[in-house]
């Protein structure tokens, strides 16, 4: 098993990577290159189904992190986070149901949703990443 110390920042580059698919997907579409955003998208999954199953390993072995903030760290990065975890659950099954009639070729409802899916799973990637700045950079525990 690799160090847990290497998690947070693996997680990180996680959730960046992710984010950066998201938006190369949805530039790709935009320029009618729908293979590539097929492919972008999919990766997108790819990364973060990988991030979930090792955040949640980094979890189970090494609980929860504190966050060590006082002032006016508290409220943003708790409004940060709330809405972060909030909207990462909810993506989820709005991701699979995306993706699954994409797959199968239902691009009016696809991209209805699509709709809301690409830009929540965007700050969802984004606001992971600042999370992790705020725990582990900006405010880190000693």
């Amino acid at each position: 098993m690799p160090p847990l110390h290497l998690f947070p920042p693996f997680n990180a580059l996680l959730n960046a990577a992710c984010g950066v698919l998201l938006f190369t997907g949805y530039v790709f579409v935009r320029q009618g290159r729908l293979l590539a955003h097929r492919r972008c998208m999919l990766a997108a999954c790819s990364v973060s189904a990988l991030f979930l199953c090792s955040y949640l390993f980094y979890h189970y072995h090494a609980g929860a992190t504190r966050f060590a903030g006082t002032g006016w760290a508290r409220p943003v990065y708790f409004s940060i986070l709330i809405s972060h975890t909030i909207l990462a659950t909810a993506i989820v099954p709005l991701a699979i149901v995306t993706v699954i009639l994409g797959l199968r070729g239902r691009f009016p409802q696809h991209r209805r949703i699509a709709r809301w899916t690409f830009p929540l799973w965007m700050y969802v990637s984004v606001t992971g990443v600042i999370v992790y700045f705020f725990l582990y950079h900006l405010f880190p525990s000693r």
